[in-house]
């Protein structure tokens, strides 16, 4: 490959424009120009491997319902359109947008725009919405700091009565891990799993990031989780310059606290909401983490033990999974099983059984460390309450919004404004260099 055409978006104004996919040795660039605004050229591969060999292309998925029509094309018409590929697989469920942070780095731009939360009757309407449109799906509980709602399990057993049956909450752990009651109402409602921020083991990642020391609070969150049987995946985001060098770090930790921690899902650093600086042309991306990740385990993990997503677009992300050996050791397992297996369904029900608590050990294994892999019964134990899923998700901004890419997302967030309706994260987080957006709060005009 020298040159890919594809669509993506200016970055200064939103309006669509023609883009390409420029190989350079190993590296591969998006460029794009608009005809008032400019050039604008980032890195979206850092191989090896090799761009080309990273996954498949796949024929479009059947939407149950759209809700739009494709009047002004993608990504103007989200809710789903007709235009869209791939059925969704996770909802964020945006329940407020107060938070108790004000992160330097923050999607959702928490606490700008913190006037109002949803109320039960309008997350109702959500949830009857989502089922009409292919449900029930995974849900994950966003903002904002979803922790600021004193009815959360309310929310969850709303939820539940409909027919949800997965729930995570996305969190930065400050509530949960110093109020009990609040934690035990949330695991009586049903909640699965909590989707914890989680950047590094260092205090200064976290000033950095997050505006003020949280290491402690993260290491309460986590416990708090222990405590009532829910399941933890630890969400870096990761920033050049600031916590690359705590990949290994925080793998490291999170084998040393299975099984209550169940994942490690990594998130490159992506501009958009409130974030720090400005886009750079050279970036951070999934082959860079790839090594990363080989270097700081030590050999550990490798690169190799990772595969591309293939229900969602390949570029968006990779996982692998890995069982915690008796004397420590770690072994890969197929990832057919993953969560990039091949159709939104089939990862949905990936992500439940995984992130969700292990199943507590049978009464005959309470020695887990002593556990014999010979036999079946031990190793399928093992195999349960002793595999850790790694992933990635490389999310998409203004400056490198790829549209065939955006197409296939099959995570989206439901808004509730006229009308309930889903839009892929990227599109809905979507910010122009000056800090406006295409959906989140107030909406661009644009013409066809």
């Amino acid at each position: 490959m020298n040159r890919q055409k594809t669509e993506s978006v200016c970055p200064v104004c939103l309006k669509k424009v023609d883009a390409f996919r420029v190989s350079e040795g190993q590296k591969v660039y998006l460029e794009k120009e608009c005809c008032e605004h400019g050039r604008f050229r980032t890195l979206i591969w850092n191989g090896p491997p090799e761009y080309e060999s990273w996954g498949e292309r796949k024929g479009p998925v059947p939407l149950i319902s759209p809700a739009m029509e494709m009047k002004q094309g993608c990504p103007y018409d989200c809710g789903l359109c007709t235009d869209h590929r791939q059925k969704t697989c996770c909802v964020l469920l945006e329940v407020t947008k107060r938070c108790d942070l004000n992160c330097p780095l923050c999607f959702a731009s928490a606490g700008e725009d913190a006037r109002y939360d949803l109320t039960l009757e309008e997350i109702e309407l959500q949830f009857k919405d989502m089922m009409q449109r292919g449900g029930p799906f995974n849900i994950q509980l966003s903002g904002g700091e979803p922790g600021m709602r004193d009815d959360l399990p309310e929310i969850i057993r709303l939820g539940r009565s409909i027919g949800f049956e997965y729930f995570q909450m996305n969190t930065n752990g400050i509530r949960i891990g110093y109020d009990r009651q609040y934690m035990h109402r949330l695991a009586e409602a049903g909640l699965n799993c909590v989707f914890l921020q989680f950047d590094g083991l260092a205090e200064r990642v976290y000033k950095k990031l997050r505006g003020r020391e949280l290491l402690a609070r993260k290491m309460a969150a986590i416990e708090a989780c222990r405590r009532e049987g829910i399941g933890v995946v630890l969400v870096p985001v990761i920033t050049p310059d600031i916590n690359v060098d705590q990949v290994g770090k925080i793998l490291d930790f999170a084998l040393e606290q299975m099984p209550v921690v169940r994942g490690v899902h990594f998130q490159p650093v992506s501009y958009f909401g409130r974030y720090m600086g400005s886009a750079p042309e050279e970036r951070f991306t999934m082959p860079d983490l790839l090594r990363e990740i080989e270097k700081q385990t030590r050999g550990r993990m490798k690169a190799s033990d990772f595969t591309a997503g293939n229900a969602e677009n390949a570029y968006c992300s990779f996982s692998g999974n890995f069982i915690k050996e008796a004397d420590g050791g770690i072994t890969p397992w197929d990832n057919s099983n993953s969560c990039g297996c091949g159709s939104s369904d089939k990862s949905r029900e990936f992500v439940a059984r995984q992130w969700s608590a292990a199943p507590k050990a049978c009464a005959c294994c309470c020695e887990e460390d002593s556990l014999d892999s010979t036999s079946l019964d031990e190793f399928l134990n093992r195999l349960n309450r002793q595999t850790l899923a790694v992933s990635c998700m490389t999310f998409m901004d203004a400056w490198n919004l790829d549209l065939e890419r955006l197409k296939e997302c099959y995570i989206h967030i439901s808004e509730y404004k006229d009308q309930p309706r889903l839009i892929p994260f990227c599109a809905y987080n979507l910010t122009a260099a000056d800090g406006r957006t295409l959906y989140r709060g107030s909406r661009y005009e644009h013409e066809a």
